[in-house]
């Protein structure tokens, strides 16, 4: 069965060529020119990845990666034609998985859909055989276990997306070191850390919001300037 991705896009010569470009790769591509048609195709089909323009004339791409992360965890990719670092760390912040800039190569993006696809299978739909198959962390309150790809605070289960999941399982398995951004993000993300970097710090605040943790003074995550993030033994 075809993997179901989203393209939602207002320059139709984009959207189009996307929708060319993941044909000829076997994708089956739900393809919309605005927001709010795209909305309802969100709340009717659920698909394995979304790749959304933030500017939109209706219901712009940040609204709808919200409205997709309230109920669903396949990997979103956002399209800017900005630059700014603030937009980025906005679009990482409310759940998106990656971030490319306009104007780009349709061969890059076809790539970079593929990298989310094997990393949210990866981490998604863990086999029991595999290796550290049932182990889990129990720390203060925070219980995570691999195997069933759960993670509870307090006995209250996170709703934390794949990429999530594995920035936490990291460090609760480092508890006690603290871990560099850059291995941090080369572990999980699967790619070289350049200098100025945010998708670490975007997740990890995402994590601390969803833990309902104070940044000045966080119970779990704690950041050790200039170096990384550590969980406390």
């Amino acid at each position: 069965m075809s993997e179901k991705i989203l393209v939602v896009d207002d320059e139709k010569e984009i959207a189009d060529l996307l929708e060319l470009y993941l044909q000829n790769d076997g994708y089956a591509v739900y393809k919309f020119y605005n927001g709010a048609d795209a909305l309802k195709s969100i709340e009717e089909t659920e698909f394995d990845l979304a790749v959304l323009d933030i500017m939109l004339p209706d219901i712009d791409g940040l609204k709808l990666c919200r409205r997709i992360r309230e109920n669903f965890y396949y990997p979103v990719i956002m399209l800017t034609a900005k630059i700014e670092d603030r937009d980025k760390i906005n679009g990482l912040t409310i759940g998106a998985d990656d971030y490319i800039t306009k104007p780009f190569n349709p061969l890059e993006v076809v790539a970079r859909i593929k990298t989310q696809l094997r990393r949210y299978k990866r981490y998604n739909k863990l086999a029991p055989n595999q290796e550290n198959a049932g182990k889990e962390y129990d720390i203060r309150g925070l219980l995570i276990n691999k195997e069933h790809h759960k993670c509870f605070l307090y006995g209250k289960e996170l709703t934390l997306t794949p990429i999530e999941f594995s920035v936490l399982w990291y460090l609760c398995e480092r508890q006690g070191v603290v871990v560099p951004s850059e291995e941090l993000f080369e572990a999980v993300w699967g790619e070289k850390y350049f200098q100025n970097n945010n998708t670490v710090m975007a997740h990890i605040g995402r994590l601390r919001e969803k833990m309902n943790e104070n940044a000045r003074n966080p119970k779990f995550i704690k950041t050790v300037w200039g170096v990384g993030y550590t969980i406390e033994k």
